[in-house]
């Protein structure tokens, strides 16, 4: 199956957007597909942060195997692609209490990280989507 990254792409959306409860069944079906998910709930100021939700990117991904451990190459791509999608969000999210989820996927080359967010105002809740996407080593 010769994937691209747009399919990895809409990978890392549905883990991110996909209820707690179906993460496991949406990882075995993208699995069988070649794609390795994880998905991690992220919340908090987001102004501070920014460090916790690129931290909780990285160790999910190291846990799931969807990078190699000690292979800075992939903790760049992960960092960076988590930023990425951050800063799509910052503007909207500036100062704000958010809460949701990053979704990450992986096949190949392709990497993705996408966060799914709900912005706290008052009773008004904003939904932001951000998406960050790098190439790596395809090195296991």
């Amino acid at each position: 199956m010769n994937l691209q990254s747009t399919d990895v792409a809409k990978a890392s959306v549905e883990m991110a957007i996909s209820l707690r409860e179906n993460e496991k069944i949406l990882d075995e079906t993208f699995r069988s597909k070649g794609i390795l998910t994880v998905a991690v709930d992220i919340g908090g100021n987001i102004n501070s942060a920014v460090p916790k939700v690129i931290e909780r990117a990285l160790v999910a991904s190291k846990k799931k195997g969807l990078i190699k451990e000690n292979y800075h190459v992939h903790d760049g791509a992960i960092a960076g692609a988590t930023r990425e999608a951050l800063f799509q969000i910052m503007q909207k999210a500036n100062g704000l209490n958010v809460g949701g989820k990053i979704g990450i996927a992986r096949c190949g080359e392709h990497l993705s990280v996408c966060i799914f967010m709900s912005i706290g105002l008052l009773h008004l809740n904003e939904v932001v989507i951000g998406i960050g996407h790098r190439s790596i080593p395809d090195v296991y």
